[in-house]
């Protein structure tokens, strides 16, 4: 079950990032992101603030476009994945370990490109959900 509220978790927040990116299509996403810095008080010298501002100034429509489509695709996946391993359907499962074991080889490559210790622990969060479930999977044959 927790796993499920996990992955209902994660369809909740792309649902709403998907709609967030939508929300910016027509408008100067740079402007509206410099607007909140400065209502939230931000350095605007902050290296980090400068950082995200030059990639923010180079997504375009079609850009937010793909980025909102993704989104919604993932959280419909997501919401798959949460809704049947609600019910216990051995289907989830499956796609459990599916959508979170493809991407692993990909995060190791990144935490031996570019370590971090926020990467390390989404790997070993994923190592451990596969683990479970194939653990369960195996114990649990019907």
């Amino acid at each position: 079950m927790a796993i499920a509220a996990l992955k209902l978790v994660e369809a909740a927040g792309l649902l709403a990032l998907g709609f967030g990116l939508l929300h910016f299509l027509n408008r100067d996403l740079a402007k509206d992101i410099a607007h909140w810095i400065d209502l939230l008080r931000g350095d605007p010298h902050s290296r980090y603030l400068i950082w995200l501002l030059e990639k923010v100034s180079k997504v375009d429509e079609h850009r937010l476009r793909e980025l909102s489509v993704g989104t919604f695709s993932y959280s419909g996946i997501f919401l798959c994945e949460g809704v049947g391993l609600a019910y216990g359907k051995r289907w989830a499962e499956w796609l459990t370990i599916g959508t979170t074991a493809l991407p692993m080889p990909l995060e190791v490559y990144e935490i031996f490109k570019h370590f971090t210790w926020a990467k390390v622990a989404v790997f070993l969060v994923n190592a451990v959900v596969v683990g479970y479930l194939v653990r369960e999977l195996r114990g649990n044959r019907k």
